[in-house]
């Protein structure tokens, strides 16, 4: 097991670690709506709920009712 010479900080060792694309990732483009929104999270988008391209609550039909 290696051991180091000498202590290597903390901070060099966390920028060694945070990627940018890492947190670009997060943040996804949907196909129906062409709106930018984070992943694994629905967003709302002309009065309509939208996750994963479909609709979940459409708050038109709701106030027509």
């Amino acid at each position: 097991m290696a051991h180091p010479k000498r202590k290597i900080s903390k901070t060099r060792r966390d920028k060694r670690r945070t990627h940018i694309k890492a947190r670009d990732q997060q943040i996804a483009k949907c196909k129906q709506t062409g709106e930018y929104h984070l992943y694994h999270r629905a967003h709302w988008h002309e009065g309509k709920l939208y996750y994963r391209g479909k609709v979940l609550i459409d708050s038109l039909d709701e106030n027509q009712a």
